[in-house]
């Protein structure tokens, strides 16, 4: 790839246009994404810790399990979602008569989590603020039936999600993820465009219905949790 991640962000059109002449390359995508999970398994950490120190009285020793599924699972998670909503983008283009291979979508959706790099980096900023704020319940078996555990476990799960620390924290999330998750859509528009052979106007519907979708999905559990 010749051309600059800079142009990506200023000449969006130019910078696939110009990808198209070229064989498919999947360093820089997979490198960008790995970076947004490596970001994202950071503030997972820092949640893990919050979780493991509650449950430490519960299952002695289960810090490091919580601490390492987290991690791996928010590294595993981003490759898995960048799978899926390129599967996505492409089912969309398919529905507007796109032409192209799953391939050259798979790797213009990767370009576009580039700005998702500056949202988790602001992300991980506000947990490091936010974080040691919450109280974290504390949970006792003393004298609590086995059958009766996993209820309590879950009781002091939602304490620790609705402390007001945790709440604000969660809120200034969703709003990051909304902010930047445009901001990558505004790149996918123009990089599916060229990916599957499609119209201005049927590149952004396709990228435009499954984010705006999500967007709401992301609002409503919101307003929910």
């Amino acid at each position: 790839m010749k051309e600059s991640l800079i142009n990506l962000l200023i000449n969006t059109d130019t910078f696939f246009r110009n990808a198209m002449e070229e064989e498919e390359n999947f360093t820089i995508p997979v490198l960008i994404v790995l970076a947004v999970g490596i970001i994202s398994a950071a503030y997972g950490y820092l949640i893990g810790r919050l979780t493991s120190q509650m449950m430490s009285a519960v299952t002695p020793g289960i810090e490091s399990i919580i601490l390492i599924s987290t991690i791996l699972g928010a590294i595993i998670g981003t490759f898995v979602f960048w799978l899926i909503w390129a599967g996505v983008l492409y089912g969309f283009s398919a529905v507007f008569k796109g032409e192209g291979t799953f391939k050259r979508t798979l790797e213009f959706t990767g370009y576009g989590y580039l700005p998702q790099i500056i949202g988790s980096f602001i992300t991980l900023a506000a947990a490091f603020e936010y974080l040691p704020e919450v109280k974290v319940p504390q949970i006792s078996t003393a004298g609590i039936p086995t059958d009766q555990l996993g209820q309590v476990i879950q009781n002091a799960v939602s304490t620790m999600m609705h402390d007001p620390a945790m709440v604000e924290l969660t809120q200034i999330t969703v709003l990051i993820t909304i902010v930047f998750l445009l901001w990558s859509a505004n790149i996918w528009i123009f990089g599916i465009r060229h990916a599957r052979k499609l119209s201005p106007r049927d590149g952004a519907l396709c990228v435009g219905i499954p984010v705006i979708a999500y967007i709401l999905y992301m609002i409503y559990n919101l307003g929910v949790s």
